[in-house]
């Protein structure tokens, strides 16, 4: 599966233009993101995306903006006047989410913070016969009750007279 998740910087302003009929919109632009190691230097990146998401691009996204791409990495190739072939990556992007200058520190997750009240945690509780032994102790503690059941009775064992095994 073709599957790609790339958290990159927007370099150059995506551009809207349409396919040859003017059924589409087709949005490319280039985007910059760092390298796996600190020493190597920030690759580059050409994305295109199509549709609605290609407007939605357009209208929302500029040059500098911090965002995570989903979508899938293609290889074209590109034959060069030198007389030779050259290959380049293409993401063509499904989604797109903008990264807010609270989330890019390494401290929070990029996720959602909700604002409704969510239910209280368990207070931590103590134990320390368990940290005498050596074993961290527990940050939350289990309900002791248990939800009462209905029990059924064990149904009569029946003869499998069938050699299949499934």
């Amino acid at each position: 599966m073709n599957s790609c998740i790339l958290m990159a910087e927007i370099v150059q302003e995506p551009q809207l233009r349409y396919t040859q009929d003017n059924q589409l919109e087709v949005v490319e632009m280039m985007v910059e993101f760092s390298g796996l190691r600190a020493e190597d230097p920030p690759s580059t990146l050409k994305v295109v995306g199509w549709g609605n998401l290609a407007r939605e691009i357009q209208e929302s996204y500029h040059q500098g903006d911090r965002v995570i791409l989903e979508g899938r990495l293609n290889m074209n190739t590109i034959d060069r006047q030198e007389g030779f072939k050259e290959k380049r990556a293409e993401l063509t992007v499904s989604r797109i989410h903008s990264v807010t200058a609270a989330a890019q520190g390494a401290s929070r997750p990029l996720v959602p913070s909700t604002t409704a009240t969510s239910t209280p945690r368990p207070q931590s509780i103590p134990e320390p016969a368990r940290a005498a032994v050596g074993v961290p102790a527990m940050t939350s503690q289990v309900p002791a009750t248990t939800p009462a059941r209905d029990t059924y009775p064990d149904a009569p064992a029946v003869p499998d007279e069938d050699d299949i095994p499934f």
